[in-house]
């Protein structure tokens, strides 16, 4: 009843031999995803390479890099840019903890066979960030050495449209902000595909969570926890429903209000239930719990009896296997 998933730290600021052994193990099953419904439903490569450009310069050495290491794939070329890419969805629970040193806690919930699994340095633009990769450079969470700490969660919306897929967006605010006034500024400013939550917190405590989406400017609240819907009432009712989102929206709205939580009781709570989730059959199940705490410059990665930690200064290669727990208590 524990499901072993084995994590990988990959040290390599700039993208090399470690991101390219990714990339032929994974690209398989990424052309499959990107071409699911045929090529012409993805942009051409350059309409996807002027987006890229338009609207995030400063990833763009990085991304020649990255094509030159793909062989000069088109196809690959065309996913890298994550413009207009297939839909997709996952889970996940975030809280922004500000008493004292600010922290980020959040929950990935997803199915076990689409997480990359790889916990990564990779800079694009010189700044030191670490976290976790997604679409072979995107981020679905991760932090930067100004001490700007980002998540992402799906916003239980169907709308699909013009713009960027959120691991890309999440990878850029981390690249080019320093504090989580910039990231506003920039999220603003930025298409994405489908709606999204980012929550955002700094060093000086200073956050947010974004609801995005590719219908509607964004909307910037100071609601400290984010779960999959938007706003108060879910629109999306039967994912809201199976995957337990107000209720894990409600239970982190209490466990804040609980003066006497520290950030490390706060994080053990994301293992247990209704936070923690076992439906990884099903794509709904909770792959690991990460603790990002600005100040100290500290990563902190939690399973049911593992715990794997990182820090910005001193990242280094490594493997961690972790049990993905089918029986804690419901």
């Amino acid at each position: 009843m524990a499901w072993p998933l084995t994590f990988w730290a990959t040290a390599e600021p700039w993208p090399g031999p470690g991101w390219q052994r990714l990339f032929r193990a994974t690209w398989p099953s990424y052309r499959h995803w990107y071409l699911r419904e045929g090529s012409a439903a993805r942009p051409d490569l350059g309409t996807a390479h002027l987006a890229l450009t338009a609207h995030m310069p400063e990833l763009m050495p990085a991304w020649e890099r990255l094509v030159g290491l793909a062989d000069g794939n088109r196809i690959a070329s065309r996913l890298l840019t994550l413009y207009n890419p297939p839909a997709y969805l996952a889970g996940c629970s975030q809280a922004v903890y500000r008493r004292g040193s600010p922290a980020l806690v959040r929950n990935y919930d997803y199915a076990p066979l689409l997480l990359e699994r790889v916990v990564t340095d990779l800079s694009c633009t010189g700044r030191r960030i670490v976290g976790t990769s997604d679409c072979l450079w995107g981020l679905v969470d991760g932090m930067n050495d100004a001490g700007l700490a980002a998540s992402l969660a799906f916003g239980g919306r169907r709308v699909v449209g013009q713009g960027f897929g959120i691991p890309l967006v999440v990878r850029y605010l981390l690249e080019v902000c320093g504090t989580a006034d910039e990231a506003r500024r920039t999220l603003a400013r930025l298409p994405v595909h489908m709606a999204y939550n980012v929550t955002v917190v700094d060093g000086t405590g200073d956050f947010f969570t974004a609801h995005l989406g590719p219908d509607r400017p964004p909307v910037f609240t100071v609601v400290p926890v984010a779960t999959n819907h938007q706003a108060d009432h879910p629109e999306w009712t039967v994912q809201a429903r199976v995957t337990h989102s107000v209720e894990r929206h409600a239970a982190l709205t209490a466990l804040l209000a609980d003066p006497g939580l520290d950030v490390d009781a706060l994080a053990d709570r994301f293992l247990l239930p209704p936070l923690y989730a076992t439906g990884w059959a099903q794509g709904f199940g909770t792959l690991y719990t990460v603790v990002y705490r600005p100040v100290e410059r500290t990563v902190e990665y939690r399973w049911p009896g593992s715990t794997w930690r990182h820090s910005l200064d001193d990242f280094h290669s490594g493997q961690h296997v972790a049990q993905l727990d089918a029986q804690v208590p419901i």
